[in-house]
């Protein structure tokens, strides 16, 4: 089975992204089809210029509309894509050479109609973007889901990765209005459809998050808020995993409460806890400023995600709105 693949990738305000991004696909070793499909997503900051000077080396098209949020853009170059099976990609990702064949590969020997690849540190990373990395990515912090450990028919592809056969597509109308969440929900309508998903783990890509510690905290906040919002439409989706976070901030609070009775165990167990994140994110990145870095990025990333999860918990059971009245600045309008 020949595919003809179509990377669709959705840009806001990031032409540096795209670029660097494009000179990726120019170092792909790889015999396969493709074309390249950008999406600029209203906005002010023009790629064209950027994408206009790789025409003659990349299939590429490019396409300009009104601003409507990632999901509706993604969406919006599905649809106009000529391939056989569809890329998601976020602007600022870089692909490493073997990426689109460990694709291929994967797909002719075990074909499903959605995968989702890991992301990765690149060595040229800043120390902030390592260890962001790491606690996103870590199986101490987020116990390998967005790509480290195998598995097949339950694994959710997060969208900064992911494919989606043209069939898949149709059937479900692709993405909602919903950001972030639009992948795990996309994922679930899929398996309500009968469709499975599944991870690629040499399908890897460099995720070079440009962010800051104030940025990293209002992203994993809205992933926290978002969450109770998938199990309100999903029900059949909730785990109890999804409360780590807020139970873990929530004892961490609790054992310093208790050292001023005396009780110093809790704190003891929280301190070995992130000695483990310290020694681990050391040894992986070889840095030990990385490693402290981590220990910040580990504290924020479990903070704002329970935090988050929490808020939209309560407000969601306790006083019975609806996820587009409560939490309005989380879903886009589609014009």
């Amino acid at each position: 089975m020949q595919l003809m693949y179509s990377f669709i990738i959705p840009v806001f305000n990031r032409p540096n992204e795209i670029q660097e991004l494009l000179d990726s696909f120019l170092e792909l070793k790889t015999a396969c089809t493709f074309e390249i499909i950008i999406v600029e997503d209203g906005s002010t900051k023009s790629s064209k210029q950027v994408v206009d000077s790789y025409t003659s080396k990349l299939d590429i098209s490019y396409f300009f509309k009104e601003n409507s949020g990632p999901g509706a853009s993604r969406n919006y170059g599905m649809e106009r894509a000529n391939g056989h099976y569809f890329i998601i990609l976020d602007s600022d990702c870089i692909l490493p050479s073997q990426y689109l064949n460990a694709v291929n590969n994967s797909l002719q020997h075990n074909y499903v109609d959605c995968f989702g690849g890991p992301d990765a540190a690149h060595a040229s990373f800043s120390n902030l973007q390592k260890a962001i990395n790491f606690s996103m990515t870590s199986f101490l912090t987020t116990g390998g889901i967005r790509g480290h450990k195998k598995s097949v028919d339950t694994f959710q592809p997060r969208s900064f990765n992911m494919g989606l056969s043209k069939k898949a597509f149709h059937e479900t109308q692709g993405f909602g209005r919903i950001h972030p969440g639009e992948d795990p929900d996309l994922t679930i309508r899929l398996w309500t459809k009968g469709f499975k998903t599944n991870l690629i783990p040499e399908a890897y890509v460099f995720h070079k998050r440009r962010i800051s510690w104030s940025k990293f905290y209002t992203q994993v906040n809205k992933f926290g808020m978002v969450r109770p919002i998938l199990n309100y439409w999903h029900p059949e989706t909730k785990k109890i995993t999804y409360w780590f976070p807020f139970l873990f901030s929530f004892s961490c609070i609790l054992s310093l409460l208790l050292t001023v009775f005396g009780i110093l165990w809790p704190l003891y167990c929280v301190f070995l806890y992130y000695i483990l994140v310290l020694v681990s994110a050391t040894i992986q990145n070889k840095s030990i400023i990385i490693g402290f870095q981590s220990l910040i990025a580990t504290t924020i990333q479990f903070f704002g995600y329970g935090y988050g999860f929490i808020k939209s918990t309560l407000t969601l059971t306790l006083f019975n709105k609806k996820p587009e009245e409560a939490f309005p600045k989380l879903f886009f309008k589609i014009k």
